[in-house]
């Protein structure tokens, strides 16, 4: 009888993972870190939970797993964009849009990070990986920046990772505060309007910054 290729064990082992990692996702997207429990992400996963340590040891390692995948991501979304292809202008304009969309539409992705502020990020900051991550998506912008500079566009001295931080900010708090800021100023802020009229302010609020 012929040798069992390793080929199926290696891509039955990588689905394992994938399944793990997206239950997990949901579980500490749900309850938090702390709230999270790993009996309930193999009932999710539907998988046994000796599997679980088997690939990602703990449940620390676990939620650093789902940190990194959530930022790889988000990540490769951002370099899909091809923001190195378009106009300075409209590249500014389609980095705001895509990540307020992206929040939108990924609801988890914001989950995990309050969850992660809480912990003082001590799980991220045992990642090797994460700063590399990230390194494409500074590189991408402070090309797009130094293109609106040369075409007489864009202001002098535009810090990349300042610009993204902002981005990033007036994204993420609008969504993260929703409930109080709609409660405290007695208007709903996640209607379709208001949502829109948002992505607007978020837009010109950017442009009015890096435009000369």
């Amino acid at each position: 009888m012929p040798a069992t290729s390793p080929a199926p064990r290696l891509r039955d082992a990588d689905k394992s993972q994938l399944v793990i990692l997206s239950a997990a996702m949901d579980e500490f997207a749900q309850y938090g870190y702390a709230g999270a429990r790993v009996d309930r992400i193999a009932e999710r996963a539907e998988i046994n939970k000796r599997l679980i340590y088997y690939y990602f040891g703990n449940k620390d390692d676990l939620f650093l797993a789902v940190l990194e995948r959530t930022y790889a991501d988000i990540r490769a979304a951002e370099q899909a964009l091809h923001l190195d292809e378009m106009d300075p202008v409209e590249a500014i304009r389609q980095l705001v849009s895509f990540t307020w969309h992206y929040y939108l539409d990924h609801p988890e992705f914001i989950a995990l990070l309050n969850s992660e502020n809480l912990h003082q990020a001590e799980h991220l900051k045992q990642s090797d990986r994460i700063q590399e991550m990230n390194s494409p998506l500074v590189a991408m912008l402070a090309e797009v920046l130094e293109r609106g500079r040369k075409q007489d566009l864009f202001r002098d001295g535009i810090d990349p990772i300042q610009l993204y931080i902002s981005i990033a900010s007036v994204c993420y708090f609008y969504l993260s505060n929703n409930p109080t800021l709609s409660t405290v100023f007695g208007r709903d802020l996640r209607t379709p309007k208001a949502l829109a009229q948002r992505l607007s302010h978020m837009k010109d609020l950017m442009l009015g910054y890096v435009l000369k």
